[in-house]
C-alpha cells in the first residue's frame, strides 16, 4: 500500500455534501479489513429522505446527532448500513458509505460472504457491512478515531474524478443529486452506476 495518513474527526467538520465527495478515494478499514471508498450519499435534517428529517431524535437515529466523526449504523430490510456523522454546524448530517473497492484481506470478506466475487463483496451498503463485519450492536455510536476503525488517505495521490447522480431509493430519496461515485470504478452499485449501459453518466466534478 502507498504511504498513507490517518484522517481524524476534524475531517468531518465540513458540510455533508463536501465530506461525502471528499470521502471518495479514501481508505476505510475495520479490523484491518476494507478498501477504497468508491460510493457515498449525503443526508441531513432538511432532507425528507433522511432519518434526521425535522430534527427529531429517536433511539434509532440518536447517533446521527452525535459529534462529527461518529459512526451511525442502522438496519434496512435485514441489512446493516454504515454512516459517518459530519457537519458540526448542522446537526443530523451523515454520509452513507455505499460501496468500497476491496483491497485489504479479501479472504476475510469471502469467509463472511461465500460465493461473492470481488465486485460484489462491498457493492452496496448491505454487502459492505457484511464483508467488514459491521453491525448496529457492535459499532453504532463508535468513534472513527478509535479501533476497529481506520480511515486513511494516500499521501501525494492525485484528486479523484467524482461523478454525481441521484441517490438510490424511493422518490423522496432518489430526487436529490447527492450520490457521489469514483468515476470509472467497477465497484459501485450496479443499479445506478453512471458507467453502466443502463444509466446516463452523472456530472463529473474534480475535487
Amino acid at each position: 500500500m502507498d504511504d498513507t495518513k490517518e484522517l481524524r474527526s476534524d475531517f468531518f467538520q465540513g458540510d455533508v455534501d463536501s465530506v461525502a465527495r471528499a470521502l471518495i478515494g479514501k481508505i476505510l478499514l475495520v479490523n484491518g479489513v476494507g478498501g477504497i471508498i468508491v460510493e457515498t450519499e449525503a443526508y441531513d435534517a432538511n432532507d425528507e429522505g433522511s432519518h434526521s428529517f425535522g430534527g427529531k431524535i429517536t433511539d434509532r437515529n440518536k447517533s446521527m446527532f452525535a459529534l462529527p466523526g461518529t459512526v451511525y449504523v442502522y438496519r434496512l430490510r435485514g441489512s446493516q448500513c454504515l454512516n459517518f456523522v459530519c457537519d458540526s454546524g448542522k446537526r443530523g448530517s451523515a454520509v452513507l458509505i455505499r460501496s468500497l473497492e476491496p483491497t485489504m484481506q479479501l479472504e476475510a470478506m469471502e469467509r463472511l460472504q461465500p460465493g461473492k466475487n470481488k465486485f460484489q463483496l462491498c457493492c452496496g451498503p448491505g454487502n459492505l457491512c457484511k464483508s467488514l463485519g459491521i453491525t448496529r450492536e457492535k459499532h453504532d455510536g463508535h468513534s472513527l478515531d478509535k479501533f476497529p476503525f481506520d480511515l486513511q488517505e494516500r499521501i501525494g495521490a492525485s484528486d479523484p474524478l467524482v461523478g454525481i447522480t441521484p441517490r438510490v431509493g424511493p422518490p423522496n430519496v432518489a430526487d436529490k443529486l447527492r450520490r457521489y461515485l469514483l468515476h470509472g470504478s467497477k465497484f459501485t452499485s450496479r443499479s445506478r452506476n453512471p458507467h453502466s449501459e443502463n444509466s446516463k453518466e452523472g456530472e463529473r466534478v474534480k475535487l
